[in-house]
């Protein structure tokens, strides 16, 4: 809120002037829990945990986290969004939505990723979904020559952007409204992450929306 006042009326207000402001207009912030989400599986494969919590990126396509959250629409139906976020602007380079959390959804929000490529290599992060543990995740990793890198057990901050970028979906979008229908909670989806692109403004970004940074770096 502080980033989007100061800039429409280009100042410089502190946050706790703004915080004051907003308890006298009776306006609050949603509040998201964090969830341990982790379900025990045998995985096929683990690789190290390279990341190591190093969430600051020098270029785009250098490192990438990547997971699945779930969704409820209708009489208690479920879609799963998958996502690869890019670490450099937190830009999401490839989505997902799917009815089933299997590994087509995550293969192929993948494959979508690496169409986006050149010449760059980039390190992918995840935890140890079954999905991201599998032979056929590892080869297209490989094909790719990309590095891949894993959470430790049970520690979902080694993926702590991803899980970031979830919980302000959520929060900012999902929760505010009631979806009857997949295709009507799809819709919300792209909307959310077109605006979360082009127009979200992130104190991380000093202040831009990762278009606005990607393109001043540029």
């Amino acid at each position: 809120m502080t980033l989007y006042i100061n800039r429409l009326f280009k100042n410089s207000y502190n946050k706790k002037r703004i915080r004051r402001i907003m308890k006298i207009a009776g306006i609050e912030s949603v509040i998201r829990r964090k969830k341990n989400r982790y379900v025990k599986s045998t995985p096929q494969h683990v690789a190290e945990n390279t990341l190591n919590r190093d969430f600051t990126a020098e270029k785009p396509n250098q490192k990438w986290v990547t997971d699945v959250t779930k969704f409820k629409y209708g009489h208690s139906k479920k879609a799963y969004l998958s996502a690869i976020l890019d670490l450099y602007d937190n830009t999401i380079v490839s989505y997902v939505v799917g009815h089933s959390n299997n590994n087509q959804l995550v293969f192929e929000t993948l494959d979508n990723a690496i169409q986006t490529l050149s010449a760059t290599k980039p390190l992918i992060h995840s935890d140890r979904g079954y999905q991201y543990t599998s032979y056929q995740f590892k080869r297209k990793i490989d094909e790719a020559k990309m590095t891949q890198s894993m959470s430790r057990v049970g520690k979902c901050i080694d993926n702590g952007p991803i899980e970031a970028f979830w919980g302000t979906i959520k929060c900012e979008k999902y929760y505010l409204n009631k979806y009857d229908t997949f295709e009507e909670l799809v819709k919300a989806i792209d909307e959310y992450i077109y605006f979360f692109y082009y127009e979200r403004l992130q104190e991380s970004l000093n202040g831009l929306s990762p278009m606005e940074f990607r393109d001043k770096a540029a």
